[in-house]
């Protein structure tokens, strides 16, 4: 699946610590929507998750990130919101349906021969606008208490370029002493935390044909564009950028997303997918082996086997304003990430154009930047002849 990765080791120091949580700003809001909007019991997502991240940490060895997907999220939270259609069934539905496609898709190498089809400037484009996006939602988050935001941003740009001390560990301890400070009860709920071990139940025995009919036409085939600019190329271009000596393939990212989705699907999971910006929340933070998926993947095992029951409170204990610095220094790193825009005038538009498109929506986005390199090099054709 992947080349170049046996020969390096794992650290689990400071920095790889630090890293681990570099992808928070972005887990914690879709863990919460799933968990008090879908009604999906938290020890399934959380122990699918951490398994899923323990395997991409000692496959991988590098900051591979494991995220939720985001347009299947949406559209989940959403319509659990309006009506009583969208159910926990539908959801490990699409999470089996999404993990059938991608195991094909990655095993038979057809992925690669999608990939070999999408322009460098769809890509450049895609990633450019991801971060851009991260970036917004990370204001938007931050506007819920500019004073706690301000202290985070400008105390975190002056750590990340010190390892003496980790800037995600200081924000951390930063955003609960201020919900300390702000609002006491928010600590005194932690009071409640209890050790209560025991398993996720086996999800598909409650999945119905209807369940399936809807977590695949409505959840599952929405996201695949998505999932192949996002959470497919662009992770490998990530990926093989900042780290060669340990390169991944299309194929190898597809047949992975394949595996952990189909593993979660009977553990009660939602559907997971790597993403460029989750690799960039954690390099930004100092990850730079596997690590720190590793290292967070165990705390999250912890979390479903033992304290699953408790995990809203937990997780609710730090501040939206901190989640929404992590998530803007993440987008900046992966908007970095996009490279430098080419020379022609055209091809540059274009890239702008699947950038603007992508903070709105990505499918959209995939099939604009298409659509734009075509035409750019009919143009180009024509102005040869």
């Amino acid at each position: 699946m992947a080349s170049g990765v046996g020969s390096l080791l794992n650290r689990f120091d400071r920095m790889e610590w630090a890293g681990a949580f570099g992808d928070l700003g972005t887990f914690i809001p879709f863990l919460v929507a799933y968990i008090a909007v879908v009604k999906v019991p938290p020890g399934g997502i959380l122990l699918s998750f951490g398994l899923a991240m323990i395997f991409c940490g000692l496959y991988y060895k590098t900051p591979f990130p494991v995220q939720p997907m985001k347009g299947i999220g949406t559209i989940a939270a959403t319509q659990a919101a309006r009506a009583a259609t969208m159910t926990s069934g539908a959801v490990y539905a699409a999470d089996l349906v999404s993990g059938l496609i991608w195991l094909i898709l990655g095993l038979t190498g057809w992925v690669s021969h999608l990939a070999r089809l999408i322009p460098r400037l769809v890509i450049s484009g895609i990633v450019l606008g991801l971060g851009m996006s991260f970036m917004l939602e990370g204001i938007r988050m931050m506007s819920a208490d500019w004073i706690v935001s301000t202290i985070g941003l400008a105390g975190t740009f002056l750590l990340l370029h010190t390892r003496a001390i980790p800037a995600m560990l200081a924000l951390l301890v930063f955003g609960m002493a201020s919900a300390a400070f702000q609002n006491p009860a928010a600590l005194q709920a932690l009071s409640t935390v209890r050790f209560a071990p025991h398993l996720p139940d086996l999800a598909l025995t409650a999945v119905t044909w209807r369940d399936v009919l809807i977590g695949t036409f409505l959840l599952s085939v929405p996201q695949l564009p998505l999932t192949l600019g996002n959470a497919v190329i662009a992770t490998r271009e990530q990926n093989n950028r900042l780290f060669p000596d340990r390169s991944v393939t299309e194929n190898a990212v597809a047949t992975s997303t394949g595996i952990m989705n189909l593993a979660g699907a009977a553990l009660g999971g939602v559907p997971m997918c790597h993403g460029a910006g989750g690799m960039a929340g954690q390099v930004t933070f100092g990850a730079r082996t596997g690590g720190a998926p590793i290292i967070f993947g165990a705390v999250l095992v912890c979390l479903a086997l033992g304290f699953s029951d408790s995990v809203y409170t937990l997780f609710n204990i730090i501040p939206r304003a901190v989640l929404g610095v992590i998530l803007f220094f993440s987008g900046g790193q992966l908007a970095l990430g996009a490279g430098e825009l080419t020379e022609d005038r055209t091809e540059r538009f274009a890239t702008l154009v699947t950038a603007a498109f992508t903070v709105w929506n990505v499918g959209i986005a995939f099939i604009a930047g298409m659509a734009l390199a075509h035409l750019s090099t009919r143009a180009r054709f024509r102005g040869r002849i």
